[in-house]
């Protein structure tokens, strides 16, 4: 899906024109990959713009940053007004946000410390990720491509270079007719998609793989596990056998970008009848409720964008 572009970028606590957000050839991430980032959604609410789960999303890009050594220099505080100030300026409403930080231009070599460390705040237009899945389901496939082995590279982190991974799982998936592919990790268990997590219903009971099958703390996957015990559905996080995903009674995909998607089918075998359950169907339905405003913000999700009593940025 293309960009379109907004105006305003934030860029190290001022406001710059998109176009202007560039980098040099030599910068360390260019080379190297070294850049930590996040995904957030803004939506439109008939109160306004409310960002959702702002704090938690500022306060992951830091924990990346920290596994990398990187100094970020702003508080989660911080970064959650530049994302506020961001949706005011740009007036693009719903949106996607994308905070990032990244090594720039400076010391040559693998050796990252002496590169300066910048950080942008992006926010544009965006759909829905996987089509239309989020109504009638997606067809996926296991991946040949495992996901990160542990003290490798740092799953915990939403490092860009972990994303060489993804990319591969997802051209394999595009490339073989599916939607999206799931990866396993390094002993065979389920871990994750490319870049959403995975939950699947068996027997009533709601299961999740743990932290420590190479998965993304994700946040909307928090969400899920939040609602659905809010539910009295009983969650298991625990290693998850492949086979698993086959008897399922029910099947989906949680993340910023994807939200609510069921699954409908795994290697080409249907998830139950091929249609979306009912646990999958009553989460996805109370989560578009709070991010659309249709019921109270009862978990303090929302961050409202104070368009009307914001003041003017001077650029």
């Amino acid at each position: 899906m293309a960009v379109k572009k907004t105006e305003k970028i934030w860029h190290n606590g001022k406001f710059i024109n998109w176009d202007d957000a560039t980098l040099h050839v030599m910068a360390h991430v260019v080379n190297y990959g070294s850049a930590v980032f996040e995904g957030v959604r803004c939506y439109s609410q008939p109160k306004g713009p409310a960002i959702f789960r702002a704090q938690e999303h500022a306060q992951r890009l830091i924990n990346s940053a920290k596994i990398y050594r990187m100094n970020v220099a702003y508080s989660r505080e911080e970064l959650v007004a530049a994302m506020i100030e961001l949706v005011r300026v740009n007036g693009v409403v719903p949106s996607y946000i994308r905070p990032i930080a990244l090594r720039g231009y400076g010391q040559l070599g693998v050796n990252p410390l002496e590169s300066p460390i910048d950080v942008y705040i992006v926010n544009y237009e965006w759909g829905r990720y996987l089509g239309h899945g989020s109504d009638e389901g997606v067809d996926v496939c296991v991946s040949s491509w495992n996901r990160l082995a542990p003290n490798t590279m740092p799953a915990m982190s939403k490092a860009g270079a972990n994303y060489m991974n993804s990319q591969l799982i997802k051209m394999e998936a595009l490339i073989n007719g599916y939607v999206e592919g799931i990866a396993l990790d390094v002993q065979g268990y389920v871990s994750e998609g490319s870049g959403e997590n995975l939950f699947l219903v068996y027997q009533g009971s709601l299961y999740t793989a743990p932290l420590g099958n190479s998965i993304l703390p994700g946040i909307t996957r928090d969400t899920v596990i939040q609602l659905a015990k809010e539910m009295a559905v009983p969650v298991v996080e625990q290693m998850l056998p492949r086979e698993m995903l086959y008897i399922a009674d029910e099947v989906f995909f949680s993340g910023t970008a994807a939200e609510i998607t069921p699954i409908r089918s795994v290697d080409k075998i249907p998830v139950a009848k091929g249609a979306v359950g009912p646990i999958t169907k009553a989460i996805q339905r109370e989560f578009f409720n709070i991010v659309n405003g249709l019921v109270p913000d009862r978990f303090h999700w929302l961050t409202p964008v104070p368009v009307a009593s914001a003041q003017p940025v001077t650029v």
